[in-house]
């Protein structure tokens, strides 16, 4: 029997928006602790809220910020979807065909193993200071969770079953779609939403590299001026991003996976 179907459980609907109240709850503990700290520093090391509000509305008003903000929003989702398109299919070789997986691991983690701020110097010499060099950064820094959480999800399907389907009469392609795509779906999307805030960092990593537009781009440009309060903006909207992003996922996960609201 589903929890919701229990005498005295409320419905999944009402427990999920119940979930939202401690974060909401967090974030004004935050905000006044932020407020109470503010008042022992210089507003150019720590400012108040209200002061990044306040810059947060001139540079909106200014009309500024949507460049920057669209900059780094599509440098993050391309990269995630650049990311996706190659890692999901190599995850599925990889765990499929042992041999492959041995001949490129050590490859894939040593490549891995490479500190991003190291190699994003690099990528913008070779594509240039647009975007290319950017999405390509997002979709390395997201490329790895996807696969690795690819090949795993995908190697934990049950093999009694797929020896069952087997004898059944199902083919290669009806056991993907039936079997090991929707019982992998939760640990891919556990990757899908780690690549997808990553990418974020990425894009802002590869704007500190060189770009003339970006939050990553203004953070530095503020840092050179000592306007603290538009370093907290754009770090604000970049955090804001990411947990769209996440939220994002969230719901496609919700949507796809109709077994989870039952939990």
């Amino acid at each position: 029997m589903a929890m919701a179907d229990k005498p005295g459980n409320p419905p999944p609907e009402t427990r999920r928006h119940s979930s939202y109240w401690p974060a909401v709850a967090g974030g004004l503990v935050f905000l006044l602790f932020w407020q109470f700290l503010a008042g022992f520093y210089e507003p150019f090391i720590l400012p108040a809220p209200a002061e990044v509000w306040s810059r947060l509305l001139e540079f909106i008003r200014g009309g500024r910020l949507a460049g920057h903000f669209l900059m780094t929003f599509s440098e993050a989702l391309g990269g995630f979807g650049l990311a996706a398109l190659t890692a999901l299919p190599l995850s599925y070789l990889l765990a499929r065909h042992p041999a492959l997986d041995q001949l490129l691991t050590p490859y894939i983690v040593g490549i891995q193993a490479v500190p991003i701020v190291a190699l994003a110097p690099l990528l913008v010499i070779w594509f240039g200071f647009g975007i290319t060099s950017k999405l390509l950064i997002a979709a390395l820094v997201a490329f790895f969770p996807i696969l690795t959480n690819g090949v795993i999800g995908l190697r934990e399907v049950d093999p009694r079953l797929k020896e069952l389907l087997t004898i059944m009469g199902a083919g290669p392609r009806e056991i993907f779609w039936k079997l090991e795509f929707p019982s992998a779906l939760p640990v891919l999307f556990g990757g899908l939403k780690l690549g997808m805030t990553l990418s974020v960092i990425g894009a802002v990593v590869g704007e500190f590299s060189g770009a003339g537009k970006g939050l990553g781009y203004l953070v530095n440009f503020a840092r050179g001026s000592f306007d603290t309060p538009l370093i907290f903006v754009a770090l604000i909207i970049l955090a804001l991003l990411g947990i769209s992003f996440y939220l994002l996922l969230a719901g496609l996960e919700y949507w796809l996976m109709p077994w989870k609201r039952q939990r």
